[in-house]
């Protein structure tokens, strides 16, 4: 039975990647801080469903708080770290970008520091498909430079990778990122769009649908990514040997680094997924039409060539059978009616 760490256990995909190490045989430690970014009353409803299951411990810490964090990696001998815990949300990041500074880049330093003291067998790391930020070419590639983000959020996504290459490098830390790509199903994040458009659309509300709805984004279901950050939590990351200085590829690395996308490779136009809430939900939406705001790209797409390659992967849910399985958990979760 191997121990592992999973930081921001409270939320989305946190919760369910608990529950999948729990389900197959691992000790998981869980920590998050549990705060008021979006409705506690949803996190701590996720969390009721892992406590008090054999195998679970669960640890309310902030990642910035040294003190603390340094403490849990000297009670634990963690086998693998799955560092999920962060402040989330690109336009949040522009109101707020303090925030963003303290949970996203000196808890990273923190969760880095405990890996390295700790002798964590592989740290993997959420990382997000915003950091490709004014590219254009798609499908999004790891092995393209991602120097250009388009909002702090994203910033702080990409120094997480180069503090992480820093450590594979200087300690022969094992580090693994996963640029996740719009992550939605059931238990879902409440400020993400297709939860915000079925909670207007269940309460008579209008919905803001930007640039005429046809902004696209790779929505990929919870369990894709899951199964994603599972598989690559097995395989710890390994030096590249083809690597090299004169050419170098962002992708890997002559340290045990790595980054992976974990996305559909299918964007979805949001008008379609509108018109799928509005099937699944028997209610007709009413749009009021914005300009894209800032910090947003018009499209995202994942190339995940790399993933199906390196572990026999890559995530398949369609939009119409993930949106269903969210609308059946909305409404039983909400006690909604048909």
């Amino acid at each position: 039975m191997a121990t592992i760490l999973v930081t921001g256990v409270a939320g989305f995909v946190g919760m369910h990647v608990a529950e999948r190490l729990l389900a197959r045989g691992d000790a998981v430690v869980g920590l998050d801080n549990v705060n008021d970014y979006y409705d506690p009353s949803l996190k701590q409803a996720r969390l009721a469903r892992l406590e008090g299951r054999d195998g679970f411990r669960f640890h309310r810490v902030d990642l910035a708080d040294r003190a603390a964090m340094e403490a849990l990696f000297a009670a634990h001998r963690f086998a693998r770290v799955i560092h999920l815990g962060a402040q989330p949300g690109v336009r949040y990041s522009i109101e707020n970008p303090h925030v963003y500074a303290s949970s996203n880049l000196t808890g990273m330093l923190h969760v880095l520091e405990g890996c390295r003291h700790g002798g964590v067998g592989h740290l993997v790391y959420a990382s997000s498909s915003s950091v490709y930020g004014a590219n254009a070419r798609v499908p999004f590639s790891e092995h393209d430079a991602v120097d250009h983000p388009v909002s702090l959020y994203a910033a702080t996504k990409k120094a997480n990778e180069l503090m992480a290459h820093t450590y594979s490098h200087l300690y022969a830390l094992p580090t693994t990122g996963l640029r996740f790509f719009t992550v939605y199903g059931p238990w879902g994040r409440p400020d993400m769009a297709y939860y915000l458009f079925a909670r207007a659309i269940v309460e008579g509300r209008p919905i803001d649908v930007y640039d005429g709805g046809r902004m696209r984004r790779d929505f990929t279901y919870i369990d894709d990514i899951v199964e994603g950050v599972l598989r690559v939590a097995d395989h710890p990351a390994r030096p590249d040997p083809a690597w090299r200085g004169e050419s170098p590829d962002p992708a890997t690395s002559s340290a045990p680094y790595r980054v992976y996308n974990i996305g559909n490779n299918q964007p979805v136009e949001l008008g379609r997924l509108i018109a799928l809430l509005e099937a699944a939900l028997g209610r007709r939406a009413e749009q009021r039409m914005r300009p894209v705001p800032a910090g947003d790209v018009p499209v995202t797409c994942a190339d995940t060539a790399d993933l199906a390659r390196d572990l026999g992967f890559r995530p398949s849910t369609p939009i119409e059978v993930g949106v269903e399985r969210f609308v059946r958990w909305f409404r039983e979760y909400h006690r909604i009616g048909d």
